[in-house]
């Protein structure tokens, strides 16, 4: 049944990727020159539900959240590697997979190299598990802690934040 699920978000999301337009290799590179907001809408957009609804099934006891350990170093570098391979590519992981279901074959290519880049990895990670990937450990930390706040009071900021830039594109024509 978990599979069956997860399938069943994975077609919606690649639905909802396609409907916004952010499979196109267009909106990829306008975003990356800072000239269409429409991916980071819909990764903002994405961030929202995700918060909100992933804290209100652990506040209603439905999930339980498991919270990973930060690693500043690894998540440095692994970031770089994301953008330089998306701004190389034209695509990141999950937009290359819908560009190919939508017929745009040349982002076959990200894909292969994404799975050559995870082979990579996996024959590194023995090799770096107790030196790059250990840079930096905070433990297992998350915002709401850091301030002291409640969890809630640090997602209406972020809903704030998120909802005042939406205004700000919408008035810059991003």
């Amino acid at each position: 049944m978990e599979l069956l699920l997860g399938l069943l978000t994975g077609f919606v999301f690649g639905f909802l990727l396609q409907k916004a337009q952010v499979l196109r290799f267009e909106k990829q590179v306008g975003f990356l020159l800072l000239k269409d907001m429409t991916i980071i809408k819909f990764m903002f957009s994405a961030i929202l539900v995700g918060v909100i609804g992933i804290y209100l099934l652990s506040d209603l006891g439905i999930i339980t959240l498991k919270i990973k350990a930060t690693y500043v170093g690894a998540q440095i570098i692994g970031g770089l590697l994301f953008g330089v391979g998306w701004a190389v590519a034209g695509y990141c992981p999950g937009t290359s997979v819908g560009a190919l279901a939508e017929g745009r074959f040349h982002a076959a290519w990200v894909i292969i190299g994404m799975l050559v880049g995870a082979a990579i990895y996996a024959e590194l990670y023995p090799m770096m598990k107790e030196s790059i990937l250990q840079w930096g450990q905070l433990g297992k930390i998350t915002i709401p802690e850091i301030f002291h706040l409640p969890h809630w009071v640090v997602i209406g900021a972020v809903v704030f934040i998120i909802l005042s830039l939406f205004s700000w594109f919408q008035k810059k024509g991003l």
